[in-house]
């Protein structure tokens, strides 16, 4: 026998259901029952897909409301003491608020789940934190399953990621010092988890992944031992997401049951793990990418280690699948339109039939599931051999580059001079980050255009209105620079993949992002080109529109490589470097037309670090590379701006301060402008906007929080230097909420700017 499992699924639904409950329900058109028995059902379905590809466990209490992470905080006892809450009796609105904010407090932080585009909210904890246990959430998934008739295995972050994911609040202390108060806590939960009938516990260690420092690593030791002591389930530890192998000597001695393997992020850590003694789950699945696996070449892989370790050999994906799409068969357009891209993609559901024909495989032999792997393997030869995917002219182009191409030809310090002379701005400019709300107006007319319900002059027409009413706002507001509002764009990644070749995209292949926030990454699976400009006309118009500077915003290339899904025959470095260049022509027509001050969004160039630092230089090196040629050829009075949120940056701030942007906007309220002290610190030389408000909650911020804020930021940044504008885009706000906050930013500024002058 051969034990096939998950790591956790998404939760969301195949259609989004919970994302549109959830906004439901905070609206008030849904009442909680409903929301609860809705989840249900979701939990249920998932783990009927699961039980019906054949695999030998289901995994619960990975669903969640918002975040995993949040869901242990509350199980742990660990949610921050200033909401007041009692995390033993926690409402539904409350677990609401600790994610949302509320009038008197800000949300926890969030940040992206190590190199994922997910979002996790950050544990706060402090030298007083006290742990208890409140396995709830876990054990009412247990009993669900269990009365359905399944076998089922729990899944939860262990205690040393959680703690190493959180961050000490208040007086100074090492969080590390707290692990001795968490493991009890930990050890009643388990227990809660093994007395309603768990045989085993996936216990997820992703930091294993990571450089953690000595003592961390020890830890594991004690941690893990008393586990095995008091614990009454055996222990599958998870790992993933990167190698392990520098740890193999304290793994392979570890007091846990099992071990899984991400054999697709690292697959020459196995050869460490061969004669690993216990339970060994091999992931060889990918977990967070659409591409259909080569089967037979899986199968050359497991099938020695299957004759080394006979039942103890556990397949899986390489982690959850909460990072891939639901299911591919829904794809009927994509399939008709291109059916050859479509037999190269799987999603979650097909992951895990893949699975299936793997564990058939194992147990039966290849030729009982032979239609099944001759599929897989005519698949992989269409899609090596396809013409389709590689230009011969995107190679030339980028191999002709010259040696300084992404050098600006000016330093700032010349070129903000210039820059300075024609935008004439305030002490303190203003600005938005990019979108303004996308209303139900907006997206009706853009679904109708799709269908054909709406004309191609008609949408224009809806999307003008829209522009004009956001310049006009703004006007109103009194900003200095002024956006567009991106009525036109549906997702900052996804709109310039439809524009640009070498990218498909699918209708339903959405994947979370945080809470009920859900993305549909574009595929990249040929050589990228800017066929025509993408935005160009709007700028223009927009600028048409008012006499104030009108900003031009593209997404930059790091970010929409990091949230595509990318092809994986070519050097990810490759594909971003085609993208930059691609992204170049659209600089340059934007100059040509008149918008001098264009932002080159890269929210996303921190996630996209390797989780090992010895491999960061060469990722930074290429990365900063590409957003550079993004730019190539501009004068020196075009001011670039670039925008990045929810990423520490404190460690590689000489590479942030590489790419050359002339003014970077930052996200950094709801850490208090924590960050801006390490760009205060590094002396960063260009111009910076910290945000100073979130976007992610509906709170319209106090003007003494913002004033707060900006008196933080002048201590550190010169007055001179020192952009304001929110955290990030407006995209997700209302339109009530977003006047009345930018007032606020826009009053304290004017106040301030008094005071300075």
């Amino acid at each position: 026998m051969t034990t096939f499992h998950v790591l956790g699924f998404p939760r969301v639904g195949a259609k989004r259901e919970l994302k549109f409950a959830q906004e439901r329900y905070w609206r008030k058109e849904l009442d909680e029952q409903d929301l609860l028995d809705l989840a249900k059902a979701l939990r249920e379905k998932n783990w009927k897909h699961q039980a019906d590809a054949n695999a030998d466990f289901v995994a619960v209490g990975d669903f969640t409301f918002y975040d995993h992470i949040l869901d242990l905080q509350v199980a742990t006892g660990a949610i921050p003491a200033r909401f007041g809450f009692d995390s033993q009796n926690l409402t539904l609105d409350q677990y609401f608020q600790l994610a949302r904010g509320n009038k008197e407090q800000f949300a926890i932080e969030m940040t992206k789940w190590f190199d994922t585009n997910y979002h996790y909210l950050v544990p706060e904890f402090q030298k007083t934190t006290e742990f208890k246990a409140n396995p709830a959430h876990y054990v009412q998934q247990i009993r669900e399953a269990k009365a359905l008739g399944l076998k089922f295995k729990p899944v939860i972050v262990g205690p040393l990621t959680f703690l190493w994911l959180g961050k000490e609040k208040g007086e100074a202390f090492n969080r590390f010092d707290l692990l001795n108060k968490l493991v009890p806590v930990y050890v009643d939960i388990l227990n809660a988890l093994a007395a309603e009938g768990a045989e085993w516990i996936q216990i997820d260690e992703p930091a294993l992944a990571l450089d953690l420092p000595k003592e961390w690593v020890e830890a594991y030791k004690a941690v893990y031992a008393t586990f095995a002591e008091k614990v009454n389930a055996k222990v599958l530890l998870a790992t993933y997401f990167g190698s392990v192998a520098e740890h193999a000597e304290l793994l392979k001695g570890l007091a846990v049951d099992g071990l899984h393997l991400d054999l697709i992020r690292a697959p020459e850590q196995l050869a460490v793990f061969e004669d690993y003694s216990k339970v060994l789950s091999a992931g060889v699945i990918d977990g967070r990418n659409i591409w259909r696996a080569n089967l037979n070449k899986v199968l050359d892989v497991v099938e020695p280690l299957k004759a080394k370790l006979g039942d103890r050999l556990w397949i899986a994906p390489s982690c959850s699948l909460l990072h891939t799409p639901f299911d591919l068969s829904v794809e009927t357009q994509l399939q008709a339109k291109n059916p050859a891209l479509y037999s190269w993609l799987a999603f979650t559901l097909q992951k895990v039939d893949e699975l299936r024909v793997i564990k058939t495989a194992l147990e039966q032999g290849r030729a009982a599931v032979k239609a099944e792997l001759d599929a897989s393997q005519a698949a992989a030869d269409a899609r090596a051999n396809s013409k389709e995917i590689h230009r011969p002219d995107v190679a030339a182009r980028l191999a002709s580059l010259p040696a300084d191409a992404d050098k600006r030809k000016s330093p700032f310090a010349e070129r903000i001079k210039l820059q300075n002379a024609w935008l004439n701005l305030p002490l303190l400019p203003t600005t938005n980050i990019g979108s303004f709300p996308q209303t139900t107006e907006i997206r009706h007319a853009r679904a109708s255009f799709k269908k054909g319900d709406l004309s191609l002059a008609d949408y224009e027409a809806a999307m003008k209105k829209e522009i004009e009413y956001v310049v006009r706002r703004q006007e109103e507001l009194d900003l200095d620079v002024l956006v567009h509002g991106e009525a036109e764009r549906n997702d900052m990644v996804e709109y310039f993949g439809e524009l640009l070749d070498g990218f498909a995209f699918t209708k339903f292949g959405w994947v979370q992002s945080y809470g009920s926030r859900c993305v549909k990454p574009p595929v990249i699976y040929g050589d990228v080109v800017r066929p025509e400009p993408m935005t160009v006309r709007w700028s223009q118009y927009a600028q048409s529109l008012t006499q104030k500077v009108m900003k031009g915003m593209l997404t930059g290339p790091v970010t929409i490589l990091q949230w595509s899904f990318v092809r994986n025959d070519i050097p990810r470095s490759t594909v971003c470097k085609q993208i930059g260049v691609a992204l170049s022509d659209e600089v340059l027509d934007l100059e040509k037309a008149g918008i001098k001050v264009i932002q080159i969004d890269e929210p996303a160039i921190r996630e996209g670090l390797p989780l090992k630092r010895s491999d960061w230089d060469a990722y930074l090196q290429w990365a900063g590379e590409a957003f550079r040629l993004s730019y190539m050829g501009v004068q020196d009075d075009t001011q670039i701006h670039t925008h990045m949120c929810y990423s520490e940056f404190n460690d590689i701030l000489p590479a942030i301060a590489g790419l050359d942007a002339d003014v970077i906007t930052i996200e950094t309220s709801r850490s208090d402008m924590e960050l801006l002290t390490a760009f205060g610190d590094f002396k960063y030389p260009n111009d910076i906007g910290p945000g100073v408000y979130d976007i992610h909650s509906p709170r319209v911020p106090k003007a003494e929080e913002i004033e707060h804020l900006l008196r933080k930021a002048l201590k550190v940044v010169p007055k001179e230097r020192l952009w304001v504008n929110p955290d990030c885009g407006l995209k997700t706000r209302g339109w009530a909420e977003t006047i009345a906050q930018l007032e606020v930013m826009v009053e304290v500024t004017k106040k301030l700017r008094a005071e300075l002058a």
